[in-house]
């Protein structure tokens, strides 16, 4: 059976109490995010707070082995911070670049990163 995706894009794991057709009210889903969010994060913790916060929203999205695998990950580490078409290159859905994920990775830096 496939695992759903629940709140803001948390995917079910076995053992976890959600079913199919749980509604989730937003407070479960803000709180499933932040678990997750703060899970990503921790994956991160070799860099500066501030980097591991992008970079485990940059994980939320495309998946974290992606992220461990990206030019954004290894410049950060050297302490490059000439980021930017590194991080919005991540914007393809279904192997076409996306302007919708464009955008958001541009909000995502304009939010998250001090360069």
């Amino acid at each position: 059976m496939d695992n759903p995706y629940l709140g803001y894009g948390h995917r079910k794991r076995p053992g976890e109490k959600y079913f199919r057709g749980y509604k989730m009210s937003e407070r479960e889903a803000d709180a499933l995010l932040r678990k997750d969010l703060n899970k990503f994060i921790a994956l991160f913790s070799d860099l500066k707070k501030s980097d591991a916060l992008l970079l485990g929203v940059l994980s939320y999205n495309i998946g974290p082995g992606a992220v461990k695998k990206s030019s954004v990950y290894r410049k950060l580490k050297a302490g490059e911070r000439n980021i930017f078409k590194s991080y919005t290159s991540h914007c393809k859905y279904k192997g076409k670049f996306h302007r919708g994920l464009y955008k958001r990775r541009c909000q995502e830096l304009i939010a998250l990163f001090t360069p």
